[in-house]
């Protein structure tokens, strides 16, 4: 069983780290297209509403999509005043409590309160509001529940890393837990 669940974990962190290894590309993109809006509008007098939004797009699609990977390698913001002292067995405690207590019921609201939300969006297939602007702000929309599922998932891997460290699994077995690179 205890190998069963150090399966889906390692599944689970798997996806995350390509996921946000993948997505970390698209700052570059973020500062190509910025650059460029720069220059169109100071050097060329121009400017292009779909270019200047397609910032927003990128912008999102790292910060979402990269939440998760970020918790994976714990560089979210923490108050570790104490946690920092803790023993791995004390981090493990911590850390499972703070998933099941906070982590995931926040996930659990973010997409049971987009779903609706973002239906709407698909259902007028939403668009820009600008003229000239990017007409798929249902999709950008969509990386609401997806952001939540993403966070979900790797909370639920840190569950699992957390109860086989507690259990008493060897230390080789957390070695993609939380800090940790695969």
């Amino acid at each position: 069983m205890l190998e069963k669940l150090e399966q889906l974990a390692r599944l689970v962190d798997t996806l995350s780290e390509h996921t946000g290894r993948a997505i970390s590309w698209l700052t570059l993109a973020t500062v190509i297209v910025t650059f460029t809006v720069v220059i169109l509008r100071y050097v060329f007098d121009t400017g292009s509403i779909a270019l200047q939004e397609s910032v927003t797009y990128l912008h999102a699609l790292v910060f979402m999509l990269g939440a998760a990977y970020t918790l994976k390698h714990d560089g979210h913001v923490r108050v570790d005043i104490f946690y920092q002292r803790l023993t791995e067995r004390g981090r493990a405690w911590i850390n499972l409590a703070g998933t099941l207590m906070l982590l995931l019921p926040v996930c659990l609201f973010i997409l049971l309160a987009s779903i609706e939300y973002v239906g709407n969006a698909w259902s007028i297939l939403e668009g820009s509001q600008e003229a000239g602007g990017l007409d798929a702000v249902f999709l950008l929309k969509t990386l609401i529940p997806v952001m939540a599922v993403l966070l979900l998932m790797q909370g639920i891997s840190i569950c699992l890393h957390s109860i086989l460290l507690l259990r008493g699994a060897p230390s080789d077995t957390t070695e993609t837990g939380p800090g940790h690179e695969l």
